[in-house]
Parts: structure tokens; C-alpha cells; sequence
């Protein structure tokens, strides 16, 4: 239990009716679950305004309200806020409500396009192979050293993350690495958060449902940066036209990475197969697990991240080239009738683009390259027909079929998909809806040596239609369907 205005330390406030001397005994942004002693802070949302849930919050027993417009009827021994943003207050009161538990950990931000959860998630592998209690905030899951939580946004609600990094403060964590989405940051769920370094990974044609423009969209991921410390770093990748764009503003010190141009961390890549990767980093060779340009520029970043966080280069590259790679992220396994089953992430026109690059550049061009993609329903539209020509143009074999087709009717997602297919490769393309259905029509397809890709989901390990999620694996799916060709 704590007094309301210690947890309002440090919120922007327009004005206050009544005490704020009460006792609360938790913090609530969802009206159906407040309780007797509540705040209740109203959040106007994509779907629902909290503010019209006013009424129901005090009628649950929410003692206080955070509001961005006071009610016309204010209730008797009610006391209510007014703040210009709520959502920031939210994330202020939660960081002070838990003990600003940011402060008491070294904890590293990673925003960007593409390669958010797998940097993350590596810093998270490395520093756990280097003795350290860590902590992850990541989309496929969020760890308290060896404690695991299924993860259900990329970053999660500011009462969430705070009461995650309390948990760590309390077993000792001493690294914690997030991934800081445009929504998070956009929807300020990270304000109040200590950060000792940001990272940038890159910036391509993603969430424009969310943000409307490329141009919106960067400038958000830039307010990351813009608020970080003076004793904080900014690590970001040059090789991306975005990446000094989003320091131009950061009182953080800045570094820079890159694979082609001018950086304070470099790599060249010697050797890319589906074995792994070999890299020169800085004069020395290191072989890594994971696979394709992209991730060349993960690697580097991870490097480079654990380096300004006190680790010995000596020590980083060992570490490195026992990394695993993440789930859903070029996960693959070659069948016994030696078909190569990749299942990756890619859900934007970039990341697709990368994987299938990767796979070109590796395989004999003896083989077919058949690919299985959807697209999110609910979501960027204007991505669907250039994912389709991507996947069209650098695939021997196309098979459109759903994703998560969300309320949407999947025909219509696969039609936008079709649109952006060039004639010349329209006998490549073949359009299945049913995603199980697709993923075994693309075993039957293949033949010994072929190369199977299975795009969109990655790590998901569900399929949601009409509001109802189902079990869905594809990598499971995809084992299981190749193990039954072998029979």
C-alpha cells in the first residue's frame, strides 16, 4: 500500500480535486478489473476510451481517478487527477509505484524495424553464458534471469514492464534487455524507464495501419533517443540511412556499426552458408551459428553492445560463437529426404527480402526455392502487394495462403498479396488459404535437396481467425509433415 502522492512524483499535473494523502493499494487502467483502493487511470485507446469508464471504475471501489478531462459530475471523497497525457502518467506512476526499478539495473533498449527480438535475445543468451543474472522484455518471451512469462506485446503495458523489472530487482538481475516498439514508445509505456543504452537496428516499411506515414513512424522510434541520459550510449547502424537521423537530437554518447561504411564498430563477412556465418570483427575472426547478412549486422551490434557494457573483446567473441539462434528466427532442419525446412519472422517487405536473399546466396540454384507467406489481416495494407512481388520475384515456388487473418475475410488479404505479382511470374504462384493446407502442399512440392521457407510467424506458436486463436506451429506443422513424406 503507498500514499497516491508519492506515486504521483514527477507526473505533469493540470489540477487535483480532493486528497492526495489516500492510501492505494494498486494501479489499474483497465476499468473491469479495478478493486476496493484502486487508481484508476483512464487511457484513451485504439478501441475504447477509459475515460467513458469512469463511472464503473468508482463503482468497482477505485478510490482515485487520472484523467485528461475531469467528469462533469465528480463524485464525494473521489479524488481525481487532471494530466495532459495519460498514458504517460501511467508509465510514471507504475516506475514509482514498483521503486523506479529501472535504476537498479543496467537496462539496454532495442528499437528498429527488424532484428529487435533477435538482438535482444542474444544480449540476453550472451550475458547469461557470462555469469551475469539477466533479464529479456522481448516479443517471444519475457525472462527474469531463469524465470520464464509468454510475452503478448512486443513491449509491454508500463504497469507490466515495472512490475517485471521489480521481479528482477529482487533476484538479483543485473542486465536487462527490451525491445522498444514504435506502439510502446508512440503510446509513451516506456517514460520513466532508466536506460543505460538504446539501440537502432534499421527502419523499412512496417506499422504504417499504426502510423500512417514512414515519416511518423521514424520520427517516433526517434523519440527513444531523444530521451535518453547524458550517461547513457546510443549505439546505432550507419549502413541505414535513418540510422544518425535518429541521434541528431540524443544528449546520449553516440556510436555507430556498420558492414559497408565509416563506423566505430565494424565486420566483413568472409563466409555465409547454412551452417553459419564467418566474420572479421574488428581484425578478428569469429564463427557464429546464425546465418545471412542480417544477421552479420545483429552480431555486430551484439558485439558492440556488450563491449560498451564493460565485457573484454576476448571473452565477447568466445561468447558469441556459441550463441544459439532465437526461435521463429531462421529456425531450420534438413529432412532425412534432405529437404531444408527454414521457418522465419518475416512479416515485412524487408525482412522477407533478407530471408530470401539468404537463401539465394547460399543455395546452388540447382534446387527450388519454394515459398509459403501470408499477410496479417487487420494490419498495413499497402505491404501486401510488395511482399508479393518479393516473394515472387526471388522464390521458384510461391504459395500465398493466411497468416493471422485477424476479422478480416483472407481471401481479400491473399488478392491485395496478388496484386503486386509481376505477369511473367504468375505460373510461379499458387494461393491455398487454408495455412496447413499450404505448408503441406509445399512438402509434396519438394524434392530431395529443395528448400522450403515458411514466412509471417515465426515463433507463434497460434493462428487467429474472428477473434478466436488456435494452436498453430509451423515449424512443428512443417516436421511433421516431412517426417510423414519419409514413410
Amino acid at each position: 500500500m503507498m500514499v497516491l502522492k508519492d506515486i504521483l512524483y514527477k507526473v505533469t499535473i493540470n489540477a487535483v480535486v480532493g486528497s492526495t494523502g489516500v492510501s492505494i493499494h494498486a494501479l489499474e487502467f483497465d476499468s473491469r478489473k479495478v478493486e476496493k483502493n484502486f487508481v484508476f487511470i483512464a487511457i484513451k485507446g485504439l478501441v475504447a476510451d477509459g475515460h467513458k469508464y469512469i463511472d464503473q471504475a468508482i463503482e468497482f471501489g477505485a478510490i482515485a481517478i487520472v484523467c485528461e478531462k475531469l467528469p462533469k459530475n465528480l463524485v464525494k471523497d473521489i479524488t481525481y487527477i487532471e494530466v495532459e497525457n495519460t498514458n504517460k502518467a501511467l508509465a510514471v506512476m507504475a516506475s514509482n509505484y514498483y521503486g523506479v526499478p529501472s535504476e537498479n539495473l543496467k537496462l539496454v533498449g532495442v528499437t528498429g524495424t527488424n532484428g529487435k527480438t533477435t538482438v535482444a535475445s542474444l544480449l540476453y543468451q550472451l550475458f547469461k553464458k557470462a555469469g551475469y543474472k539477466v533479464g529479456l522484455l522481448s516479443t517471444v518471451k519475457i525472462m527474469v534471469d531463469d524465470k520464464v512469462f509468454n510475452a503478448t506485446h512486443t513491449t509491454p503495458d508500463s504497469i507490466a514492464v515495472n512490475r517485471y523489472l521489480k521481479e528482477m530487482n529482487e533476484v538479483g538481475v543485473e542486465f536487462c534487455f527490451m525491445e522498444v516498439s514504435s506502439h510502446g514508445i508512440h503510446q509513451k509505456r516506456t517514460e520513466g524507464l532508466h536506460f543505460v543504452g538504446g539501440i537502432f537496428t534499421n527502419l523499412t516499411h512496417d506499422h504504417l495501419d499504426y502510423h500512417h506515414t514512414f515519416s511518423e513512424y521514424r520520427d517516433v522510434k526517434k523519440q527513444f533517443f531523444d530521451g535518453l541520459s547524458p550517461k547513457a550510449f546510443a549505439l546505432v547502424n550507419v549502413d541505414d540511412k535513418n540510422g544518425m537521423f535518429m541521434v541528431q537530437n540524443t544528449k546520449a554518447k553516440i556510436f555507430t556499426y556498420a558492414l559497408k561504411g565509416y563506423a566505430d564498430y565494424k565486420a566483413q563477412i568472409l563466409e555465409n552458408q547454412l551452417g553459419g556465418l564467418l566474420l572479421k570483427i574488428d581484425d578478428s575472426e569469429i564463427w557464429t551459428k546464425l546465418i545471412g547478412h542480417f544477421n552479420a549486422y545483429n552480431i555486430l551490434a551484439i558485439y558492440a553492445t556488450a563491449e560498451l557494457l564493460g565485457l573484454e573483446k576476448a571473452e565477447v567473441l568466445r561468447l558469441i560463437s556459441d550463441l544459439d539462434s532465437v526461435s521463429g528466427r531462421f529456425q531450420y532442419f534438413i529432412s532425412d529426404e534432405k529437404i531444408t525446412a527454414i521457418v522465419d519472422y518475416a512479416h515485412t517487405p524487408d525482412a522477407l527480402k533478407n530471408v530470401l536473399e539468404t537463401i539465394n546466396s547460399i543455395r546452388t540454384k540447382n534446387e527450388e526455392l519454394i515459398t509459403v507467406v501470408g499477410c496479417g489481416g487487420d494490419r498495413d495494407k499497402t505491404k501486401r502487394p510488395i511482399m508479393g512481388n518479393i516473394a515472387a520475384l526471388l522464390s521458384t515456388k510461391v504459395i500465398f495462403t493466411s497468416d493471422n487473418p485477424r476479422s478480416e475475410v483472407p481471401e481479400d488479404i491473399i488478392r491485395d498479396i496478388e496484386q503486386g505479382v509481376a505477369s511473367q511470374h504468375f505460373k510461379k504462384v499458387v494461393s491455398i488459404i487454408d495455412r496447413r493446407q499450404a505448408i503441406k502442399t509445399a512438402c509434396q512440392m519438394a524434392s530431395a535437396n529443395d528448400i522450403i521457407l515458411i514466412a509471417g510467424k515465426g515463433h507463434e506458436t497460434y493462428q487467429e481467425i474472428k477473434g478466436e486463436r488456435f494452436d498453430f506451429d509451423d515449424f512443428k506443422i512443417i516436421k511433421d509433415y516431412l517426417k510423414q513424406l519419409q514413410k
